[in-house]
């Protein structure tokens, strides 16, 4: 994980570092960068990591494996978002769809991870 240089509200048992594999991660931070305009931090040839307000992150090299977690991203215009993840080379598996609190949509990432955007 990333050394926190300034003080950061950490919250008790909650989601505070997420650490995907990558085969290529540079592939990985042009589609993040891309997609969601996050800024990476490289720690050796083999992990990037990434800081956010709520929840910081990270890739290492490795060959992902399909999981059970779906990790959800917020967008104030998931219209605009899912067109920046298009353009940046992820797949749409789910349009965007209601919910009982907003819309979402699902993609995957070059990994092959699936992920959704969700708003308001």
């Amino acid at each position: 994980m990333t050394q926190i240089d300034s003080p950061k509200k950490l919250k008790h048992e909650q989601v505070q570092y997420i650490e995907f594999l990558s085969k290529d991660i540079i592939k990985a931070k042009e589609f993040y960068t891309k997609s969601f305009d996050w800024v990476f931090t490289d720690y050796g040839p083999a992990y990037t990591a990434f800081e956010g307000d709520y929840v910081d992150g990270g890739f290492t090299r490795g060959v992902p494996v399909m999981g059970s977690i779906l990790i959800v991203i917020y967008s104030e215009h998931i219209e605009s978002t899912q067109k920046k993840v298009i353009k940046a080379g992820g797949s749409i598996t789910k349009e965007i769809f209601n919910f009982p609190g907003g819309k979402r949509f699902h993609f995957t990432d070059p990994d092959g991870y699936e992920l959704a955007v969700w708003s308001l």
